[in-house]
C-alpha cells in the first residue's frame, strides 16, 4: 500500500479512466462468478461480496505493484474502486455526510488487506489472512478454504506471466 501511496503524488495528472474502468469491471466479474459463493464457501451477501471483489482486486493491485510500469495503473485502479462504492454507499442510501466516514473505512479495509494478503504470500499464512479478510474470521469448510485459496492462487500465478500491458487490457481471467 505504501508503494501504492507514494506512487499517487506522480500520477495524479496522468489518469486514464477508461482503461481502470475496463479493468476494475473484470475485475468485479471474476469476484461475481459463482464459484466463490458455490465452492469457495464465500456469503452471498453485501459483506461476501465486497470481501471476494475486493480480494480479487487486492491480487491484482499487488501484481501490478510489482513492476514500475503498473504503479500508476494500479492507482488508478484503486481510484475506480473507491468511486464505484461511493455509488454504492449513495445507492445504498447514505447521504453526504456519511460517505466520508464509510469511505475512509473501505479505504482501510483495502489497504489491510494488501498488506494481509501481501504478507501472506510471503510467509505461507494467506490461509490465515483468507480466513481473517475474505471469510470474516470465521473459518469456512476446508473444501472451500482451499476453493477459494487454490482460485486466488491461480489468479496470482496467470497475472504473474502477464505484461502489465496484458492486465491493463482486462486480461486477467
Amino acid at each position: 500500500m505504501r508503494r501504492l501511496l507514494a506512487g499517487l503524488g506522480k500520477v495524479m495528472g496522468a489518469r486514464t479512466p477508461g482503461q481502470a474502468a475496463a479493468l476494475y469491471d473484470r475485475v468485479v466479474a471474476l469476484g461475481r462468478a459463482p464459484h466463490w459463493y458455490l465452492a469457495g464457501g464465500v456469503p452471498d451477501s453485501v459483506t461476501g461480496r465486497f470481501n471476494i471483489i475486493s480480494t480479487v482486486l487486492s491480487i491484482v493491485l499487488l501484481r501490478l505493484e510489482a513492476e514500475e510500469a503498473g504503479i500508476a495503473p494500479s492507482v488508478w485502479l484503486t481510484e475506480r474502486f473507491i468511486d464505484d462504492m461511493e455509488g454504492q454507499l449513495r445507492q445504498e442510501g447514505v447521504g453526504d455526510t456519511g460517505v466520508g466516514k464509510h469511505m475512509g473505512q473501505l479505504v482501510s479495509l483495502l489497504g489491510g488487506r494488501l498488506g494481509a494478503y501481501r504478507d501472506g504470500l510471503a510467509t505461507g499464512a494467506f490461509d490465515e489472512a483468507l480466513v481473517r479478510n475474505l471469510y470474516g474470521g470465521t473459518a469456512p469448510e476446508p473444501r472451500a478454504l482451499d476453493h477459494a485459496r487454490d482460485a486466488l492462487l491461480a489468479l496470482r500465478e496467470r497475472l504473474a506471466g502477464q505484461a502489465v500491458s496484458a492486465i491493463l487490457a482486462g486480461d486477467i481471467a
